[in-house]
């Protein structure tokens, strides 16, 4: 009972707070945003030019935030980084960092690009392929895009079969400087096709109203057409021709055009809009005879015509 008594004394004493001693661990000042000037004292061969580069952004002009100009902008604020004399740990080093780590860094800027609204579900993102992989900030050789290397060469470096294709008799000029493959694909990752039942597009750049992008150059060949070619519209360009190079005449997938025309022209099967299946040749048309194996002498408008459903004129 009295060790009960002395239990409810000491509760109903009024409290007494301690005095408070001071800590000997004081907190860390927190990281400083430094500047150019500082960065280039010891980065001399990459200050020197780094004014004509377009990441370039004088602190002093107060347009941005320091967290988004100049070298701090990629590498975050620089102020442990100088204390420390330098070294990787204390700053955002490229070189260091995971893939995934890079792509977000360059995306915290230009995420608001739609050339770049699917990056992150690209091919080459999917293969860890990211920005620093084509890009080189501090020593791009080209005069656009801070390119590490030129365009197909960079391309080239994993694509090799591609690269043989443009070393075949018939070819799009990608090695003579008239065409670039960003003319066709978008390395940034692209929109769902409209072409192919939306499959298989290897990062195409649609153009025209999300249509290929070989109508850039071939706009005759767009249409809308009255009498429309089926495989023109479902298969694309690529259901008959090689899009990079061939052997082949105007870039054909086969060396003869009749074999080209009856890998559907076989009458097979009864499908399609109108249930007629694809058209066969006639029996007047002997596919031995070498002046019905050139469909298109006839056919001419194959692509799609305006006015008769055989594409004739």
């Amino acid at each position: 009972m009295r060790f009960i008594r002395v239990i409810a004394c000491l509760v109903a004493l009024p409290f007494v707070a301690l005095p408070q001693t001071a800590s000997p661990l004081k907190a860390a000042p927190p990281n400083q945003y430094i500047g150019n000037d500082q960065c280039g004292i010891c980065h001399v061969e990459i200050a020197k030019d780094f004014f004509r580069n377009p990441h370039y952004k004088s602190i002093a002009s107060g347009k941005e935030a320091p967290e988004k100009t100049g070298c701090e902008g990629c590498h975050g604020a620089g102020g442990n980084h100088l204390a420390a004399g330098g070294g990787q740990a204390t700053i955002r080093a490229f070189s260091q960092m995971t893939p995934a780590q890079i792509i977000d860094t360059c995306l915290g800027c230009h995420s608001k690009d739609l050339s770049r609204a699917n990056i992150r579900r690209s091919a080459h993102t999917e293969a860890d392929v990211v920005c620093t992989n084509c890009h080189s900030v501090h020593h791009s050789t080209t005069p656009k895009f801070l390119l590490a290397k030129k365009q197909s060469e960079l391309c080239y470096q994993c694509h090799a079969p591609i690269r043989a294709q443009f070393d075949m008799p018939v070819k799009h000029r990608v090695n003579e400087g008239v065409v670039q493959c960003t003319d066709c694909h978008n390395p940034h990752g692209n929109f769902a096709a409209s072409w192919r039942t939306g499959t298989g597009s290897n990062l195409v750049t649609a153009s025209h109203e999300n249509e290929e992008p070989c109508l850039k150059c071939h706009a005759d060949k767009r249409g809308p057409f009255v009498f429309e070619h089926a495989s023109v519209r479902v298969e694309g360009c690529s259901g008959c021709h090689m899009p990079h190079g061939s052997t082949n005449a105007k870039l054909l997938k086969r060396p003869v055009v009749f074999t080209v025309c009856l890998e559907c022209h076989n009458g097979a099967g009864t499908f399609g809009r109108e249930n007629l299946g694809v058209f066969v040749q006639s029996a007047s048309h002997n596919m031995l005879d070498p002046k019905y194996q050139r469909c298109t002498s006839c056919h001419v408008k194959i692509h799609g015509s305006n006015s008769d459903p055989r594409f004739l004129r």
